[in-house]
């Protein structure tokens, strides 16, 4: 796969109204940018052939925080002229769901299908799992759930076997180094890191893409003159480096 976070690719421009989060500006803009994940975005993996025969089914993406669950979906909605709605199962009820449904409904009727992202899938009980059946049967909705729990213990068997469940890793020292790249590229300079200090900004990011980019922007705003070694990466990262460096005497909030 390409990198995550190509700059050849353009992204729309959103004006110059508010500051936006770096994770937010680096958002890849098709499938081809996303970095890492090739067991399941690569051209004979399962999504990979999927969109190449036209014919992508309900999903359940299970993997950690910060590895692209929520970024896949969107962009799948995209390859697929669907109409991307995202839920919550923590924000999300009956009267939620079935105003989406309702929508979806209409949407069909028009012409126009719904890809139904729903975050934290597993949150929802057996009862509001069951009532997604009739509309992924019927093809009102799409279904892409997304889950960082088991979805063999967590959801229904009715929903499962209507949906492939893909698994999602963490990303790589070297999938989070180019990650990096992309994001200096972005603020238009290299990061104030010594190797070893920006080796240990990537091991506290443990895999996970979007604190990976927090950290990058923390960084990036300190007033500092030279470069940072670990030494002093570590006391301005307190949480995050002691968890990293030194678990026994961790300092916790």
């Amino acid at each position: 796969m390409a990198d995550l976070f190509d700059s050849s690719t353009d992204r729309p421009d959103r004006g110059h109204d508010a500051p936006r989060p770096l994770a937010d500006r680096l958002r890849p803009q098709s499938l081809s940018e996303v970095i890492g994940q090739e067991q399941v975005l690569g051209s004979e993996a399962p999504l990979g052939t999927m969109l190449a025969a036209g014919s992508l089914g309900s999903l359940i993406l299970w993997g950690p925080p910060g590895v692209g669950k929520t970024t896949i979906a969107r962009l799948l909605a995209r390859e697929t002229d669907l109409h991307f709605v995202q839920i919550s199962a923590i924000f999300s009820g009956v009267p939620e769901l079935r105003k989406v449904f309702e929508a979806a409904k209409h949407r069909r009727a028009n012409g126009q299908g719904t890809l139904l992202f729903v975050d934290e899938i597993h949150r929802f009980n057996k009862a509001q799992q069951d009532g997604f059946l009739p509309y992924m049967e019927d093809g009102t909705i799409l279904l892409v759930g997304a889950t960082t729990e088991n979805p063999s213990f967590e959801l229904n068997a009715a929903v499962l076997s209507r949906s492939q469940v893909l698994v999602l890793t963490r990303l790589s020292l070297a999938d989070l180094e180019r990650l990096v790249q992309r994001a200096e590229q972005e603020l238009g300079k290299a990061l104030p890191l010594t190797g070893e200090a920006r080796e240990a900004l990537l091991e506290m990011a443990d895999g996970d893409g979007r604190a990976l980019l927090n950290l990058v922007e923390q960084v990036n705003a300190w007033k500092i003159d030279g470069k940072l070694d670990v030494e002093g990466l570590s006391s301005r990262l307190m949480k995050r480096a002691a968890s990293m460096t030194s678990p026994a005497t961790s300092i916790t909030t």
